[in-house]
């Protein structure tokens, strides 16, 4: 059963985690280049299709939607991966063990980051591409999404260096 939760949290982590911080670190470029193309091509001097419109949208706008999306489906099925770690972590005996409760505290911090202000920056940054504002209007909302984006892939690579670590762990390691 162990190894069943084991691969089941792995597996999820890889899939969500990965998949929200390559789309969210891409995000903010993406939307500042349509910010800036003003419609929203990518800047390649206006020649092919970059700046069609598609229901309503540029494509630079609608990569970044698309981006945002998989930030936000992802996050919601990410939900899975401290639930299948704490249950290994239960079969396994270590729940409280340091480097266990470092990381699920980590895990929270990294969680409420991507909620409370990576999702949200992502939000204010698509309104003003769909707004068609000036990238110099948007450039300072995207600093900081991309500041904030950085700091969520940062508590993650922790939590993965702790979780192949296991600082103090006795189980073999």
């Amino acid at each position: 059963m162990t190894e069943f939760l084991l691969s089941v949290h792995v597996l999820v982590a890889i899939v969500t985690v990965g998949s929200i911080t390559v789309a969210a670190s891409m995000f903010p470029r993406i939307a500042l280049r349509a910010c800036g193309s003003g419609s929203g091509s990518d800047g390649a001097g206006g020649s092919g299709t970059a700046g069609e419109e598609r229901d309503g949208r540029s494509e630079g706008t609608g990569t970044a939607v698309l981006l945002h999306r998989v930030c936000t489906g992802y996050a919601v099925a990410g939900v899975v991966v401290p639930v299948f770690g704490i249950a290994t972590g239960a079969q396994l005996g270590v729940l409280t063990d340091a480097w266990l409760i470092v990381s699920l505290v980590l895990t929270v911090a990294a969680a409420a980051l991507l909620g409370l202000a990576v999702l949200p920056g992502q939000r204010r940054l698509l309104a003003l591409a769909e707004g068609a504002a000036a990238e110099e209007e948007a450039r300072p909302v995207a600093s900081r999404l991309s500041m904030t984006t950085g700091m969520f892939n940062v508590l993650w690579a922790v939590v993965v260096v702790l979780m192949i670590v296991r600082p103090g762990s006795t189980t073999g390691a």
